[in-house]
């Protein structure tokens, strides 16, 4: 995995309100060895199918608390998408003496039960990524979902709109919308951020899915069965993240359609990269994760201090750090994927995109 970096000014600000005085590095983790009462950080992620938890998210998370605070361990556990798993290894990281929670939710619903047996513990809750609406957390760090929604959508009118969809009045374009997990409550506000940027257009919703898990497998047999019931109808698909892109854009090829509508996506995987430059997807939204791990784990650290840090908004009454995502395309794909360290150009100018590439002009020359 490359080292991510962010040229993302909002992030590195965020970042900057956390800042603590520089220690040595030391190697932490819930291997490493006991620690006394108290510096004992736990870190909850909510599953592995999409490929920043554990590539990014885990071991900045990890990496910054050993550099911050070396008496520091962290517990980590992740939920595999199982909401009673998550409960029972908050439970277990409870009993081992966390002082601070930092929890993705597998269910936001389900987690307020793990929230609140936190703050009986006098436990401090850092929502992480996904907000807890139903229970009080102490802090929220992520990303604006509504704004990444805005994105997305604003990204499918301008192409619907570059393809003279928009302009015919007689037969307006239609949208598949193929949503997050029901049970992520960023999903509704990325549905929002959608929709909002459809309005005073005439896009035409076709059909909508919550896709169970996040699932890319799910989001393809979705699709397939709509290209069927919509067949010839289907302009452009709204994906909420690059694995349900990944997903659709399969259905679609598997349908024959070619070049496929314009697709949208988020996180900004390389696999996801690597189908913007070839032209299989349109766009994605990367959101400075590797930012977004270490603030967290800065403010893990701060609080775990008996610090209060400064926060940059607020979100129901929740003191948060909200970080800005990119819209990402091909015209400015080099720019903020490769100068900006998210991926090298060896990385991504692999068989079969090397043509690609230097057709892009991602690259002077590549092999061919």
């Amino acid at each position: 995995m490359t080292r991510r970096r962010s040229g993302l000014a909002a992030a590195a600000a965020a970042v900057a309100t956390l800042v603590l005085a520089a220690c040595a590095p030391v190697t932490a983790g819930a291997d490493g060895p006991p620690t006394p009462s108290g510096e004992t950080i736990a870190l909850l992620l909510p599953e592995s199918k999409t490929a920043r938890y554990e590539g990014v998210d885990r071991p900045t998370f990890e990496e910054v608390v050993a550099r911050r605070c070396p008496t520091c361990r962290v517990l980590y556990a992740n939920a595999d998408q199982d909401a009673a798993r998550q409960q029972e290894q908050a439970e277990s990281v409870l009993t081992q003496g966390a002082g601070v929670l930092v929890l993705d939710a597998v269910d936001v619903t389900a987690a307020a039960s793990i929230v609140e047996a936190a703050r009986e513990r006098g436990v401090t809750v850092i929502g992480y990524d996904r907000f807890i609406a139903s229970a009080p957390l102490d802090y929220y760090v992520s990303f604006d979902s509504r704004r990444v929604g805005q994105l997305q959508g604003e990204a499918l009118v301008r192409a619907l709109a570059e393809s003279g969809e928009l302009a015919d009045r007689d037969d307006p374009p239609g949208v598949l919308l193929v949503g997050g997990a029901p049970t992520d409550a960023n999903s509704a506000a990325l549905e929002a951020g959608v929709r909002g940027a459809f309005e005073g257009t005439d896009i035409r919703v076709l059909a909508e899915y919550g896709t169970p898990d996040w699932s890319p497998d799910k989001a393809q047999e979705w699709v397939a069965g709509q290209l069927t019931q919509y067949a010839g109808r289907v302009d452009a698909v709204y994906a909420a993240n690059d694995g349900t892109a990944g997903g659709a854009i399969s259905a679609m090829k598997a349908a024959g359609l070619d070049p496929v509508p314009p697709v949208t996506g988020q996180d900004a995987e390389l696999a996801a990269i690597q189908r913007i430059v070839s032209g299989d997807q349109y766009m994605t939204v990367y959101k400075a994760i590797t930012e977004q791990a270490r603030t967290a784990a800065e403010l893990a650290v701060r609080v775990l201090h008996g610090e209060q840090p400064a926060t940059t908004a607020t979100v129901e009454g929740v003191p948060a750090l909200l970080l800005t995502p990119t819209a990402v395309t091909v015209e400015n794909l080099s720019r903020v994927v490769v100068d900006g360290g998210l991926y090298t150009i060896e990385e991504i100018c692999v068989q079969p995109y090397t043509r690609a590439c230097s057709e892009a002009g991602l690259v002077g020359e590549v092999a061919r």
